[in-house]
């Protein structure tokens, strides 16, 4: 809540992080809906984030260096209406572990695609969205 105060109020809750998985749920509602009222597409687009961000926060503190983590660039893509309540995963930790290594070993900055699917409770996708995360060890 007091890290991502706009996900909390619309709804963004993390159900599950695993070591190579995270699953995110939100609810349409009034306060996340658009004029066609369906879920706002920047309501969707925090919950992705979260799922693969949630996932890198770990791995960082897993590996227990000092890294620092940004997204760099991203894109979606929406092929059904957003109502009820929408899923959102990201099972890729295993890439985020290789460009962690990376960045360990050579010491230059990485990056990282993630994906993240929203589907609906019938298990029809709804949006995907692709995060480019840039990783990089602190200097000391």
């Amino acid at each position: 809540m007091f890290k991502l105060p706009a996900a909390y109020f619309t709804g963004v809750r993390t159900k599950e992080l695993h070591e190579n998985a995270c699953i995110v749920t939100v609810k349409h509602r009034w306060v996340n809906q658009n004029p066609f009222k369906s879920m706002f597409w920047a309501v969707q687009g925090m919950a992705a984030e979260l799922t693969t961000g949630a996932l890198v926060m770990k791995k960082i503190k897993s590996s227990g260096e000092k890294i620092s983590m940004l997204v760099a660039s991203n894109n979606a893509s929406f092929t059904k209406k957003a109502t009820g309540i929408i899923t959102f995963s990201c099972s890729e930790g295993g890439k985020i572990d290789e460009a962690i290594l990376e960045a360990i070993d050579t010491g230059e900055g990485q990056t990282v695609w993630l994906n993240a699917k929203g589907v609906n409770a019938d298990g029809v996708e709804v949006s995907t969205f692709n995060f480019e995360w840039t990783l990089k060890v602190k200097s000391l």
